[in-house]
C-alpha cells in the first residue's frame, strides 16, 4: 500500500515454500524531497517503511522483520529497488533444451526455467519464470515477451542468469543446472552461438543432504565409495602407493578462480596422496576449502595424465585415470579429442557415474559400440570403460558385495588394454629379475 492507503499491487502466490522469491515487480515514482510511506501486508502481519529507506539502504536493499504475532518470529521481508533505465523495448524469446538431467527416480523431469537480472552490487533478482513442461528431458517452452529493462535494465552487456529446475509438487524443486548470458548475446538469435551447457549444481553444497558430495557421518557418499572400491584393488599394482589426486570444477581460495585440475591435497607442487586413505582424506578436506562450481570440464585432467604417459612410452609404466562424475560434461568436443590423442599412449580411463543422470555422454565416451573419434580421426584403441554407480547399489544394503562387483567390472578391461598397447609398440615382458642372493652368500 502507498501512503494514500490504496493498494498498488499484489504478488503472485508461490506454493509450498517458506522462502518465496517473487517475480512480480512494481514501478513507483520516487521523489527525493518527499516522504513516501509504504505498507506491506502478509497473513503474518505488516511491515511499514518509506521508499526513501529502501533507496537509501546499502545496495538499495532493506530487510525488515515481519510482525503480527506477539512473541513469535514470523520471518523477514526483503525489499529492493533500482532506478529504471529509459529503455522501453520489449523482447520475445523462446527456449528449448536437450537431454536435461533426470532428477526423478520414476519418470522423467518436469523442467522449468527461472531468469535473473544481475544487480549493480553483484546480486541477482528474479525476473521471469517459464511454465512447467511435464515428463520430458527435451522441453520446448512457450514463447514469452518481457521488457528489456526487466532483463537487464537496458544494459545489453549486463549478466543474465538462467536456472533450470525439475518441478516437484511439494515445492522442493530439484536444481538441474544453470548458465549465464546477456541480452546482447540473446539478440544473436537462433544459432550455435546461443546454445548453452546447463552446468553447475546447487546440490554441490556438501553440507546439504541432497548433495552427492554430502559427508554423512555414518556412511560414505557415492564418490568415496566408488573411489575406495576401485582404488583398493588397483593400488596393489603401484609400487610406492603414492597417487596424484585431482579435482575439477571448483572455485579455489583465496581468489575464487575456477579450476579444472586442482590438487585435492591443496599442494600444487606435490599432489600425491599416500594410498587410498590419503586420497579419501584429501577429498574430504578439499570439500571444506573449495567451492564446487561449474562448468564441468574433463579434458584438462585427461590431458594432465596424458602428459605423464607421453613421457614414459617404453613399457616401464602404465597409467590409469579414474574419473568419478555426476555425468554433466561441458567440454565434450575437447574431451573426445583428448581421449583420441591419449589412445596412443600407455594409459586407460575409468569413468564411474554417480547420481541419477542420463549418462548418454559417458556412454559415448566409452566407445564400446562406436569407436570414439575427433575431427574425423578414430581413436587408435578403446581406452575408456564407463559404469553407472547406481547399477551396483545392493538393495539389501550389502555395500561390500556391491562395491566388489563394481571394481570387478570397471577393471575387467584394463589387462587387455595394457597388453594391446604393449603389442602395438612391440614391447615384450621383461625377463625374470635375478635372485636377490646367490648360493653361498650370507643371508639372514
Amino acid at each position: 500500500y502507498t501512503q494514500s492507503s490504496w493498494p498498488f499491487g499484489r504478488t503472485e502466490v508461490i506454493d509450498n515454500t517458506l522462502n518465496p522469491d517473487f517475480v512480480r515487480k512494481y514501478i513507483l515514482d520516487y521523489f527525493f524531497e518527499e516522504k513516501q510511506n509504504l505498507r506491506f501486508d502478509d497473513f503474518l502481519g505488516q511491515v511499514y517503511c518509506t521508499l526513501g529507506e529502501i533507496v537509501g539502504s546499502p545496495a538499495s536493499r532493506l530487510e525488515k522483520p515481519l510482525g503480527g504475532i506477539p512473541g513469535k518470529k514470523c520471518g523477514t521481508i526483503i525489499l529492493s529497488a533500482e532506478e529504471l533505465g529509459n529503455c522501453r523495448d520489449y523482447t520475445t524469446m523462446q527456449f528449448c533444451a536437450n537431454k536435461l538431467d533426470k532428477k526423478d527416480f520414476f519418470g522423467k523431469s518436469d523442467p522449468f526455467m527461472v531468469f535473473y537480472r544481475s544487480n549493480e552490487d553483484g546480486t541477482f533478482t528474479i525476473c521471469h519464470k517459464t511454465e512447467v513442461m511435464k515428463n520430458t528431458l527435451n522441453p520446448v517452452w512457450q514463447p514469452f515477451s518481457i521488457p528489456v529493462r526487466a532483463l537487464c535494465n537496458g544494459d545489453y552487456d549486463r549478466t543474465i542468469k538462467v536456472e533450470v529446475y525439475d518441478w516437484d509438487r511439494d515445492g522442493s524443486h530439484d536444481f538441474i543446472g544453470e548458465f549465464t548470458t546477456s541480452y546482447k548475446e540473446l539478440c544473436r538469435g537462433q544459432s550455435q552461438l546461443n546454445v548453452y551447457e546447463v552446468s553447475g549444481d546447487k546440490d554441490r553444497n556438501p553440507s546439504q543432504s541432497t548433495s552427492l558430495h554430502y559427508m554423512n557421518p555414518y556412511q560414505m557418499n557415492a564418490y568415496a565409495m566408488a573411489l575406495k572400491a576401485v582404488g583398493e584393488i588397483i593400488q596393489d599394482y603401484d609400487s610406492d602407493k603414492m597417487f596424484p589426486a585431482l579435482g575439477f570444477g571448483a572455485k579455489l581460495p583465496p581468489d575464487g578462480r575456477v579450476s579444472h585440475e586442482f590438487p585435492l591435497n591443496g599442494n600444487i607442487e606435490n599432489p600425491y596422496c599416500n594410498g587410498m586413505q590419503g586420497i579419501l582424506e584429501a577429498y574430504h578436506q578439499s570439500l571444506k576449502t573449495v567451492q564446487l562450481y561449474g562448468p564441468t570440464n574433463f579434458a584438462p585432467v585427461v590431458n594432465h595424465v596424458a602428459r605423464y604417459a607421453a613421457a614414459v612410452q617404453d613399457g616401464s609404466q602404465y597409467f590409469v585415470l579414474l574419473i568419478i562424475t555426476d555425468g554433466v560434461i561441458s567440454d565434450m568436443a575437447q574431451t573426445k579429442e583428448a581421449i583420441v590423442n591419449a589412445a596412443k599412449l600407455p594409459m586407460s580411463i575409468i569413468i564411474v557415474g554417480v547420481g541419477q543422470a542420463e549418462f548418454d555422454a559417458m556412454v559415448e565416451l566409452d566407445g564400446d559400440d562406436v569407436r570414439i573419434s575427433s575431427r574425423g580421426k578414430l581413436a587408435e584403441r578403446d581406452i575408456v570403460q564407463f559404469v553407472p554407480f547406481r547399477d551396483y547399489m545392493d538393495r539389501t544394503g550389502n555395500h561390500v558385495l556391491s562395491m566388489a562387483r563394481l571394481a570387478k567390472d570397471v577393471l575387467a578391461e584394463i589387462p587387455d588394454q595394457l597388453i594391446s598397447y604393449m603389442k602395438s609398440r612391440g614391447i615384450k615382458p621383461n625377463t625374470d629379475p635375478p635372485p636377490a642372493y646367490s648360493p653361498g652368500d650370507n643371508a639372514v
